[in-house]
């Protein structure tokens, strides 16, 4: 039986890859990999994909632990994490990091294809170090520019199948590039305080709360084209088509109900709303697409 230490040393590891976060990204390379070929996939590149994929998101969320372990210590959404309660150390952390990056890079390179672990590199960097680094404490405009690198999960999944990236997979990615605005202010405003104390510029502390919740309805407004994208180019057929329209339609009432309620309350659920919205939109995708394919 495994001692009380060792259980706890392991969760800790898995605490640094934020399972939640990467098990979304995952669902949506995953569906990006189905989309992308006619039937079923190729078993190897679709399981290594997996692998790789998981692994260089794994890496990118514990090198985000160790740059916010200051800030992460002075907020209460994230004390409670390994490096500020000094369950683990900063070389610990950074060690397990590069051991994630380097057999992600190893499995996509020699089992998946060179463009896809190219892509992946890009995006981890992206992410732990010019996202998290640099722009997260630049600009207001941090989850937008850096929301770039966080789009690229069903990209990196459809360049595993094919091994080039088609402008199905671009609309893929842009897809949930303007999702994670309206996302993850409606989180930055719930949580605007605490980014204040740790002078993190989130777009509610540097242009008030007001502000934000228009830019969240306006981005719940363009997230309803470009969602209808995939219908009206042909890449998706009616199934989708009609999901997008009422996730977009029931999310763009969440902004409005925000403008008028006003509160913490009712910001987080429309987070929480949001991350229904981006799982049940790609699994319609799926769903469509093997619908499509089986008539």
């Amino acid at each position: 039986m495994p001692s009380k230490s060792s259980v706890l040393s392991w969760k800790n590891y898995l605490t640094l890859c934020k399972p939640n976060v990467v098990a979304e990204m995952l669902f949506t390379a995953v569906v990006g990999m189905l989309l992308a070929v006619p039937g079923m996939p190729e078993a190897e590149p679709f399981i290594y994909g997996i692998i790789g994929i998981g692994l260089a998101a794994s890496s990118a969320a514990a090198i985000n632990h160790f740059i916010d372990r200051k800030a992460d210590a002075q907020m209460a959404r994230t004390e409670k994490r390994p490096l500020p309660m000094g369950e683990l150390s900063a070389t610990n952390v950074l060690s397990f990091a590069l051991v994630l990056g380097v057999s992600a890079m190893l499995i996509l390179v020699f089992l998946v294809n060179t463009l896809t672990a190219i892509l992946t590199f890009l995006s981890l960097f992206g992410y732990a170090i010019i996202y998290t680094l640099y722009l997260k404490r630049a600009t207001p405009q941090n989850i937008v520019i850096g929301g770039l690198f966080g789009a690229t999960p069903p990209l990196l999944g459809w360049c595993a199948m094919t091994g080039d990236v088609s402008a199905d997979s671009l609309l893929l990615a842009l897809i949930v590039f303007v999702w994670t605005p309206p996302h993850f202010w409606a989180l930055a405003i719930a949580r605007r305080e605490e980014y204040a104390k740790v002078n993190i510029p989130m777009l509610p502390v540097t242009h008030g709360v007001e502000f934000t919740r228009l830019q969240i309805l306006l981005y719940t407004i363009l997230l309803l084209l470009v969602t209808l994208l995939p219908y009206l180019t042909g890449m998706s057929g009616l199934i989708y088509g009609a999901s997008a329209l009422l996730l977009d339609l029931v999310f763009i009432f969440y902004a409005l109900l925000m403008m008028r309620n006003k509160d913490n309350k009712t910001a987080m659920k429309t987070f929480v709303y949001s991350i229904v919205y981006i799982t049940v939109l790609f699994a319609a995708l799926l769903i469509d697409h093997y619908f499509r394919f089986t008539l």
